[in-house]
């Protein structure tokens, strides 16, 4: 109301009754049209106004611009907080902002905060956050917002990708990317970027390796020319990734050494790890340097900070050193380990999660029990059914014939 919408400016501002009074108004008068008891006049009104250093129009809102900054700015806080350091983060998130959702009109803060709430909505499984998420998206377009707007085109996209449903999160991204190129005349470059690097992740997912391939390479060859070398890291693991999932070397470690390079430049350590991750595959699989390969591990490994974040990755390239070494007792438990899908949605992730059951087959096999190594590669063959082609799928499929035919001949 009114009345105590001055009061808390007045308050904020630290004005006495007095103060805000002036010469034109009693602290009397002043304090009945605080408390709802009396209505200023036009003249009144733009007299406090000024005094308080802000547009009669922000008296008259139910809820003012500047207190909607102040809700938005502590909910991008608490929204952005990682979810392990605030279990309860969504929940908080709710509690501040839904207060605000009858009075959210238009402007920038009201889209904001409807985008964050369909998000939080979303993330805490309820209804109701698609219909929010589509009033955000028209106040963005509105405002030509594109960043935004495209974010909100993603987060859309990214719902069925999370559930693997890449086909549907393919054909919501394109026809998103649609829209909003027909209604946005200019795209940033780092928009552009964003929306590349999202598009070519979902071709790769659905089995289209040309179009992903050109679209990724697309978007290097742009951010490099507009020198922005945004998402350059991600697009760089990308292809290097594409080049061990397809068995082509030569790409592999063209683009594990961009990611080097550019860890080096950026002082980046995830690029770093991730090309280490990447020459440890080398080293095993193809080099057969197994002890070479764990020496690398185990320095991550003593590293709490590092094997906090990369502990499966590494867990799973030392059992595969272990089995290479034919250590398999040793191998099972850290294959075991690595067996987690905390982190992989996408084909090329779950490659490597599910790669983990086919050398735990392999070991069993090796140590005679048959049986279970049927079982467990037949489990992988399974869970890589889905998949778009790849090597590692070639190899669950190929260890599954030998475990499965070595138990014909010996019988």
């Amino acid at each position: 109301m009114l009345g105590k919408r001055i009061r808390e400016i007045r308050k904020r501002k630290k004005m006495t009754l007095e103060g805000l009074a002036g010469e034109e108004l009693t602290k009397g008068m002043l304090s009945l049209i605080e408390n709802n008891k009396a209505k200023p006049s036009m003249e009144s009104l733009a007299y406090i106004a000024k005094r308080l250093g802000v547009d009669v129009t922000e008296l008259l809102e139910e809820v003012s611009s500047l207190e909607l900054r102040e809700v938005l700015e502590k909910a991008e806080k608490l929204y952005n907080v990682k979810l392990d350091k605030s279990p309860e983060r969504y929940r908080k998130v709710a509690t501040l902002i839904e207060p605000y959702l009858e009075n959210l009109s238009n402007g920038y803060e009201s889209a904001r905060l409807l985008d964050i709430y369909s998000r939080v909505l979303y993330n805490e499984k309820k209804e109701g956050w698609r219909e929010l998420s589509d009033r955000a998206a028209i106040m963005y377009d509105e405002m030509m917002l594109t960043a935004k707007r495209a974010s909100v085109g993603i987060f859309r996209a990214m719902v069925k990708f999370l559930e693997h449903d890449y086909s549907e999160s393919l054909t919501i991204l394109l026809s998103e990317r649609a829209e909003l190129e027909a209604n946005h005349a200019y795209i940033d470059p780092m928009t552009r970027v964003d929306l590349d690097y999202n598009e070519a992740i979902l071709h790769f997912a659905v089995g289209d390796s040309d179009s992903a391939t050109r679209v990724m390479e697309s978007a290097i060859d742009f951010s490099k020319e507009h020198r922005i070398f945004y998402r350059i890291d991600d697009l760089y693991r990308l292809a290097a990734a594409h080049g061990e999932m397809t068995h082509d070397e030569e790409k592999k470690r063209h683009f594990t050494l961009k990611l080097k390079q550019y860890g080096e430049f950026a002082d980046d350590m995830f690029s770093l790890v991730f090309y280490d991750v990447f020459t440890l595959m080398s080293l095993i699989s193809e080099q057969k340097a197994y002890a070479e390969a764990l020496v690398i591990i185990d320095d991550y490994l003593s590293d709490p900070k590092l094997a906090d974040n990369f502990e499966d990755l590494f867990f799973l390239e030392k059992g595969k050193a272990y089995f290479g070494l034919k250590r398999y007792e040793e191998a099972i438990p850290y294959l075991e380990k690595a067996k987690t899908t905390k982190w992989a949605h996408h084909p090329f992730d779950l490659s490597l999660v599910y790669i983990s059951d086919v050398y735990k087959a392999l070991c069993y096999h090796e140590l005679g029990n048959r049986d279970k190594a049927l079982q467990i590669s037949l489990e992988a063959v399974e869970n890589y059914r889905p998949l778009p082609a790849s090597k590692y799928k070639d190899f669950a499929n190929e260890t599954y014939r030998i475990i499965k035919e070595s138990g014909k001949n010996s019988g």
